[in-house]
C-alpha cells in the first residue's frame, strides 16, 4: 500500500514529469495570416529560439483566411497534448464579436499561455491632408458628419474597429471605406482616395519618412517610447485605446505544466538583445508577459468589442 502522503504527492510529480519531458515531438505555431508580415517574422524568430531550448522544432503553419478565425479554429480543435499552439494578433479578442455563432470565445474556448509583444498602431493621414492634427481632424468631423473617410483592409479587420471605436468614443461620423487588405487601404490613402487610416507603425514610418504620410497620433493610452514626439489621440479623446498585440495560446485543456513551461521559456527570452532587435524591427515592443496578462486583455477587450461592433452595426457572418 501506497502511504497517503505520498499517494498525494502523485498528482504532482506526474504533471512536473510532463511538464520536464514536453515537447516530445515537433510543435506545430500557427499564424492565422499569411507569410511574410511582421506576425510571422516574430513566429520564425520565436520558432527558432524555442527549438534551441526546449529540444523540438517548432513549426510555422501558416493558416489565412476570415479574420484569423480558420487558424484559430485549427488550434481549438487540436487534441490538448502540447502539439499545436496559435500566434495570433489582437484580432483574438474581436473574433467572438464578428463570428458570434463559431465558438470561437478564447476565454472558454482556449488556454492562454503569453502576451507575447504590443504593436504600436498610429492614426495616420496623407502629408497633404488638410488634417494637420488630432483637433482639426475633431473640428472638421463634427461640422461635416459623414464627410471624413478611414479606410481599412476589410470589414472586422483590426484598423477598421479601431476606426470604429474612435468614432464611437470621439462621438464621431466617420464614413469607413474597406479595400481587399491593409495594403490597398495603404494605397488609397497615399492615392488621396480617403482621409485616414488606423495601421500599425511598421506599416506607416517608411512612408512618414518619405514624405508621404503624417502621423496624427499612437492609439495606445500615452505616448510610444519610440516615438515620443507623436502625440496619443486620448489626450484629445479621453477613453481611446485601441490596442493591436500578439499572443499564444493552445486548445481548452491543455496540461497548466506545459503551459506553464512554455510561458516561463518564453519569458526567458524577453531580454535577449537579439529579441529585442528583432521585435524593433517588426514594429513591435516585447511583451512575453504569461498567461495573467493575456487572460486580463482578453477578459477587457472581448466585451468592448462586442459593445462596439453592436454599436456600429458591423457585421461579418
Amino acid at each position: 500500500m501506497i502511504p497517503r502522503r505520498a499517494a498525494l504527492a502523485l498528482p504532482f510529480l506526474a504533471g512536473s514529469a510532463r511538464a520536464a519531458s514536453w515537447p516530445e515531438k515537433p510543435v506545430k505555431l500557427v499564424i492565422p495570416f499569411g507569410a511574410g508580415g511582421p506576425i510571422d517574422g516574430v513566429g520564425r524568430l520565436l520558432a527558432e529560439l524555442l527549438r534551441e531550448r526546449l529540444g523540438q522544432p517548432f513549426v510555422i503553419d501558416n493558416r489565412p483566411g476570415a479574420g484569423g478565425s480558420l487558424g484559430i479554429r485549427a488550434v481549438v480543435q487540436s487534441p490538448p497534448d502540447g502539439s499545436a499552439f496559435v500566434l495570433t494578433s489582437s484580432s483574438l479578442a474581436s473574433i467572438p464579436a464578428l463570428y458570434p455563432s463559431a465558438g470561437l470565445d478564447p476565454r472558454s474556448a482556449m488556454t492562454p499561455v503569453s502576451l507575447v509583444a504590443d504593436v504600436p498602431t498610429a492614426l495616420v493621414v496623407n502629408a497633404a491632408s488638410e488634417l494637420k492634427d488630432v483637433p482639426t481632424l475633431l473640428r472638421i468631423a463634427r461640422a461635416q458628419p459623414g464627410k471624413l473617410t478611414y479606410g481599412s483592409g476589410g470589414v472586422g479587420s483590426s484598423n477598421h474597429l479601431s476606426g470604429a471605436l474612435f468614432a464611437h468614443v470621439a462621438g464621431l461620423d466617420l464614413t469607413h471605406v474597406s479595400y481587399r487588405g491593409a495594403a490597398p487601404a495603404m494605397t488609397a490613402l497615399y492615392a488621396g482616395e480617403i482621409d485616414m487610416v488606423f495601421a500599425s507603425t511598421v506599416e506607416t514610418l517608411p512612408h512618414v519618412q518619405a514624405g508621404r504620410a503624417r502621423l496624427l497620433g499612437v492609439t495606445s493610452a500615452g505616448r510610444v517610447p519610440a516615438l515620443p514626439q507623436v502625440p496619443a489621440v486620448a489626450e484629445w479623446v479621453p477613453g481611446y485605446v485601441a490596442l493591436n498585440w500578439y499572443a499564444i495560446a493552445g486548445p481548452l485543456g491543455l496540461p497548466p505544466e506545459v503551459a506553464q513551461r512554455f510561458a516561463a521559456t518564453l519569458a526567458s527570452l524577453r531580454g535577449l538583445p537579439d529579441v529585442k532587435a528583432r521585435f524593433a524591427a517588426a514594429g513591435t515592443e516585447p511583451m512575453l508577459a504569461g498567461p495573467a496578462a493575456l487572460r486580463q486583455r482578453l477578459d477587457e477587450e472581448v466585451p468592448q468589442w462586442q459593445r462596439v461592433t453592436a454599436a456600429a452595426g458591423i457585421k461579418v457572418e
